[in-house]
């Protein structure tokens, strides 16, 4: 039987549980296959609740370190890690930048709930703090504050351990993706999931460079489809697919991984995992990659509003030199009035409680729809999935035609 001292651990029981679960299976002090404990005997082997077991359990579960046999319990997963490569330390130096104009767009968000008497009073404290910084050029990476601020947040939210300098600010994913391929090169083939965000293609598009639609299975992209495409470079979102829903395991994750060490790279895209709704975050593909094969992907247009146009990527630590010497030249995208702001926002944790408030706000939206298509004629021909996993999840509905028929059908 497994057993875990509890002494001394200032987090949740059962994060802490599942941690020391997830050591041992990395480690194989655990053996592939190998039965774990049913969660009862666990709980009162370990002195704990049922549900402290079976969130842990939960957990493990979804990030696909173990998995169900029904009536039989949970088995450990069977991993395949990459093989590690060492890279050497770049040497990160500044370049001059400079200043661009953009147009901003705008979506949808609730308005009624962002922190407007919050943001007014940072601002008020900016401006009325006259720094010669807000006058100045903005780095063509973004400020250092809002870099430093993004650093704490992320490793405090879900593990990861990254530099400043790693980290590009630009007005939304589009102009971010565009500087990827730039970084990149044309020449690449990329690849992207299919079905998938519509807006990736159209950057590829308009880029003129040659893309792929990879299908994708009950874990996430193909990986045979994906190997037959040759490309070099894949666009994916493994920690809520959009529009699927799926939460790629742990073994596609190194499967990926394990592609990428040919000279490939994968764009990861983790564009609403703040607002996961049960569970802790999962650990980003860019924190489990050992070999500089990731390039991560985030924007405060779900957690803020998109009218801010504030997205970021991190770069793999080899590729910042490179970006420095193709791409030095682009100045920051975003106003350098609302990287300080935001940084500030950041920093004194007004935006790790907005997001809390903000998920509880979704989350009794959702519960409330979901109540009500529990009370409709037609709740017995629908199937709810992936409900936790994010802003949005999908619903089937059951009829006696098949997709393909229905598309036939004339419109009328």
């Amino acid at each position: 039987m497994l057993t875990y001292s509890f002494e001394h651990e200032d987090k949740p029981m059962y994060e802490y549980l599942y941690e020391c679960i997830k050591n041992d299976i990395i480690h194989q002090k655990i053996q592939p296959h190998e039965k774990l404990p049913s969660k009862r005997a666990f709980a009162k082997n370990q002195n704990v609740s049922l549900i402290t077991v079976e969130n842990a359990y939960h957990q493990l579960l979804l990030e696909g370190y173990i998995y169900a046999k029904e009536r039989k319990g949970y088995f450990v997963s069977e991993l395949h890690y990459p093989h590690y490569i060492s890279h050497h330390t770049p040497n990160f130096s500044s370049i001059p930048q400079q200043n661009y104009r953009i147009d901003l767009k705008s979506n949808t968000v609730a308005s009624s709930q962002f922190p407007f008497s919050t943001w007014s009073k940072i601002t008020r404290q900016i401006l009325s703090s006259q720094s010669q910084e807000l006058l100045s050029r903005s780095p063509n990476q973004g400020c250092d504050s809002l870099r430093r601020a993004i650093c704490l947040h992320l490793y405090a939210f879900c593990g990861m351990n990254v530099l400043p300098e790693q980290i590009i600010i630009g007005a939304g994913s589009e102009y971010l993706y565009n500087l990827v391929i730039q970084l990149l090169g044309h020449d690449k083939i990329y690849a992207l999931e299919n079905p998938g965000h519509q807006s990736i293609s159209k950057v590829y598009h308009i880029n003129h460079v040659t893309y792929h639609p990879i299908p994708l299975d009950s874990q996430g992209i193909d990986m045979k489809n994906l190997y037959v495409s040759q490309a070099q470079i894949v666009h994916i979102s493994p920690q809520h697919h959009f529009p699927t829903g799926i939460t790629m395991p742990i073994q596609r994750r190194l499967e990926l991984l394990k592609w990428a060490q040919n000279d490939h790279y994968i764009i990861e895209d983790d564009y609403d995992s703040e607002f996961r709704m049960r569970g802790k975050p999962l650990s980003p593909l860019f924190q489990i990659d050992q070999n500089e094969r990731v390039i991560y992907m985030n924007t405060f247009s779900k957690t803020l509003a998109p009218s801010f146009r504030i997205s970021y990527m991190i770069l793999p630590a080899h590729l910042v030199e490179i970006f420095q010497q193709k791409l030095g030249f682009y100045a920051c995208s975003v106003s350098l009035l609302e990287q300080v702001i935001l940084a500030k926002f950041i920093e004194d944790h007004h935006f790790e409680k907005h997001i809390n408030r903000m998920r509880n706000y979704y989350k009794s939206i959702r519960d409330a729809f979901l109540s009500q298509l529990s009370q409709s004629p037609v709740f017995s021909k629908i199937q709810i999935t992936e409900e936790n996993a994010g802003l949005h999840f999908l619903l089937h509905y059951s009829l006696a035609d098949s997709d393909q028929t229905i598309l036939k059908k004339p419109k009328r």
